[in-house]
C-alpha cells in the first residue's frame, strides 16, 4: 500500500492557495472541475460541483484541496481532541522563519516553537484556512 493523499475542504481558493502553495512549498500538479454521477457516488451526495487542485511537496506527498461550490459549509472549528482525523504533519528545514511567515500571513499558532523532551526536534501547531490544523516540525538532529 502507498499513501495516495489529505483531501481538503476549503472555503476560498485563493487563500488556500497563497497558503499551501506559497508559504508551505507545495507545487500545484493539477486543477479540475468535477461533476457527474460518478463524484456523486463516492461522495454520497447529490449534484456535486467541485473544483479540486492536487498539490505535492518535494517528497511527492500530495494534498488535494476541495472547493465544493455546491455543498458550502462552515470552516473547521473541532478541537483537536475530537474523533477522526484531527492534524497533519509536515517536516520543515526552518521552523523559525516559517512561523513568522504565517503569522504575518494573519494565521495562528498554539504556541511558540517548543523542543521536544529528546531534543531532537523543535515543533509548534499552526490553523491554517478554514481552521485546517498542522504540526510543523524542524529536526534537529
Amino acid at each position: 500500500m502507498i499513501f495516495r493523499h489529505l483531501g481538503i475542504t476549503i472555503t476560498n481558493i485563493d487563500e488556500s492557495l497563497a497558503f499551501y502553495k506559497d508559504a508551505l512549498g507545495f507545487e500545484v500538479v493539477r486543477i479540475m472541475d468535477e461533476s457527474g454521477q460518478h463524484i456523486d457516488n463516492f461522495s454520497d451526495l447529490s449534484g456535486v460541483n467541485v473544483k479540486t487542485i492536487k498539490l505535492k511537496d518535494k517528497s511527492g506527498a500530495m494534498l488535494e484541496l476541495l472547493k465544493y461550490h455546491s455543498h458550502p459549509e462552515a470552516a473547521n472549528s473541532d478541537p483537536i481532541c475530537r474523533i477522526g482525523c484531527s492534524h497533519f504533519a509536515l517536516t520543515v528545514p526552518d521552523l523559525d522563519a516559517l512561523v513568522e511567515k504565517i503569522v504575518n500571513m494573519g494565521y495562528s499558532v498554539n504556541c511558540e516553537p517548543q523542543f521536544s523532551p529528546d531534543g531532537n526536534v523543535k515543533l509548534t501547531f499552526a490553523k491554517g484556512p478554514d481552521g485546517v490544523l498542522l504540526e510543523l516540525v524542524e529536526e534537529l538532529r
